[in-house]
């Protein structure tokens, strides 16, 4: 799309339009996303996931959190948080603190080795998406990210991994 133009703000509806092809559209290129992601995680670092790496950025932006509020906020099931957190554990990103206020709680936070994978990786991520998008005009990146943003504002009910 040129930058000049802006998308229509129609509702989306089911009537085999221009609206329907635009979602089969973002459907299909969503998943192509998804899959160039997980499989860029382990050339950008080979013992961390992206499943890994999301959950770092997260305890590294909440400056911790208990493994049970991770599986609320990325919807994911609290065996498959306990995996992930106990791989990572194993090879010393993260590391389990008392909390302090309730002595009976356990805080996931990053060690220090967590600390600097994450920022390789993430700045390993940043390199590649720059490159990615090294000829996109400005007025693109801002328009792509706010639609990405708010795409990912949309609190409504969560059926499956949209």
């Amino acid at each position: 799309m040129p930058a000049a133009e802006t998308p229509d703000e129609r509702t989306v509806t089911t009537g085999g339009g221009p609206a329907d092809t635009a979602v089969e559209t973002i459907q299909r290129e969503m998943t192509a996303f998804a899959r160039r992601a997980r499989a860029s995680a382990g050339r950008m670092h080979p013992e961390l996931s992206l499943v890994s790496y999301t959950l770092l950025g997260h305890l590294e932006e909440r400056d911790g959190c208990r493994a049970t509020d991770l599986a609320a906020h990325y919807a994911l099931d609290k065996s498959t948080v306990s995996r992930q957190v106990s791989a990572l554990e194993r090879t010393g990103l993260v590391e389990r603190r008392v909390d302090p206020v309730d002595h009976r709680v356990q805080v996931l936070h990053l060690t220090e080795a967590g600390r600097r994978i994450l920022a390789q990786v993430t700045e390993s991520r940043r390199t590649a998406f720059r490159g990615r998008l090294a000829d996109w005009p400005e007025e693109d990146l801002v328009r792509f990210a706010a639609y990405l943003e708010r795409y990912n504002a949309w609190s409504g009910p969560q059926r499956d991994d949209t």
